[in-house]
């Protein structure tokens, strides 16, 4: 109770930027809680707690958003309302993204090893799916589709779950982080065996080099899974509410089906960015 009193949707949309230290928070007590009791299953344990800090606020944007429909008065609108808690929510993924990567990165290695062992098994499960002399279409088309799969679980569990989604966006919050993180150490060995650059210069070239790589593609895939998380959300409170053959639900069932379409074509874009354009820096 203690967590969830800390944030509401309303203080959220008028500064969501709080959320990402939100974000850091969850997910740092939610990794130091399952190393201390669950150490064995503590890759997922982690994510299990940090979206169970984070359904409060969740349930509570989505009731929030759903009752919009009755104040405003078209869609355009009202998708606009929806982008301030997409933003808001985006600052909590960020949050807990960097909260796994400092982790992993800063965590001995042994601790960080079993603490991180399934997302780094999905990371290598990943790679070896695009490793090859494949056409850039070829690859382009798997991960569109890899993508659309996540974002049909992110509405699913929105719709059955109420706040479902945020253990999607966890999960992947903690995947990207490790990439992260796993990305960092990486570059940070190679700066160590060069000549030319001071330590703090490499430092903070190399942080940044993380975060750009995979934020290009990342960012608007993230975008995409909580648009489609708030859609399946949307349609689960008027759902709840019985409000079947009425203007209203024909209204909620409009302005799901706008932003089910625009994670769509979001998700299009960003699968264009990380085959064409993520490779020509990195």
């Amino acid at each position: 109770m203690v967590l969830e009193s800390l944030v509401n949707p309303w203080k959220a949309e008028r500064k969501p930027w709080e959320l990402f230290f939100l974000g850091l928070v969850y997910s740092s007590i939610a990794l130091f809680l399952s190393l201390l009791v669950f150490e064995e299953y503590a890759s997922l344990v982690m994510i299990f707690l940090t979206s169970l800090a984070a359904v409060p606020l969740l349930y509570r944007t989505i009731k929030f958003e759903e009752s919009k429909h009755l104040t405003t008065k078209n869609e355009f609108s009202l998708l606009v309302e929806h982008a301030k808690a997409i933003k808001f929510l985006l600052y909590l993924f960020l949050g807990a993204a960097a909260a796994y990567a400092f982790w992993y990165i800063f965590l001995p290695s042994d601790i960080s090893t079993n603490l991180f062992s399934t997302q780094t098994a999905t990371i290598s499960t990943l790679n070896q799916k695009i490793i090859g002399n494949v056409a850039k279409l070829d690859i382009l088309s798997k991960i569109f589709l890899n993508n659309i799969k996540v974002l049909i679980f992110c509405i699913l569990f929105s719709f059955l779950y109420g706040s479902g989604g945020i253990f999607i966006l966890m999960w992947n919050a903690s995947v990207i982080g490790v990439a992260l993180g796993n990305f960092f150490r990486s570059r940070i060995a190679e700066a160590a065996s060069a000549v030319g650059f001071s330590q703090v210069f490499s430092y903070f070239y190399i942080t940044s080099l993380s975060i750009l790589r995979y934020a290009i593609h990342g960012i608007p895939e993230i975008v995409a899974y909580i648009v489609a998380g708030l859609a399946g959300g949307i349609i689960s409170v008027a759902v709840i509410r019985h409000d079947f053959g009425t203007k209203n639900f024909e209204k909620v069932l409009l302005d799901a089906s706008d932003l089910i379409l625009i994670a769509i074509f979001i998700l299009f874009w960003a699968a264009l960015l990380e085959v064409f354009v993520t490779p020509l820096f990195f």
